[in-house]
Formats: structure tokens, sequence, C-alpha cells
């Protein structure tokens, strides 16, 4: 193994402790589980969406025929 820690090393060990501190590592992972997975997955559905829009939304003639056509009295 190592050196034998010193007075010093030892010192700076137990300075450090509270980095190591369950309060403040990660509370927020913890605290949300699934908000990562949620996340990708509302991602790929607002791509997945603009995709289909593009791909299946009429033309700006036909949408403005259908709106003139609902307006008629």
């Amino acid at each position: 193994m190592g050196k034998p820690l010193g007075s010093t090393g030892e010192f700076f060990k137990r300075r450090d402790e509270w980095r190591k501190h369950p309060m403040l590592s990660n509370q927020l992972r913890h605290a949300t589980p699934g908000l990562g997975i949620a996340l990708v997955a509302f991602g790929i559905y607002l791509v997945g969406e603009q995709v289909y829009n593009r791909i299946y939304a009429p033309s700006s003639s036909q949408h403005h025929q259908q709106q003139s056509s609902s307006h008629s009295h």
C-alpha cells in the first residue's frame, strides 16, 4: 500500500470528509430518478412530431382553400 499518513495527512483527510457527505453528493439525481429518461423521450417525441408535420403537412394553397370554404355563411 502507500505510506502511512502522518499527522498532516490525517488533518487533511478529516478536512475533506464533508465533500463525501450524502447531502452534497448527487441529490438531484436521486430526487428525480426518471427525469433523464423522460427528457430524452420527450426530445425524441418533439423531433418526431416536427418530421411528421413536415412530411404530412398540407400545402399552404390547400390549407387556404379549406379555410375560405368553411367561412361561408
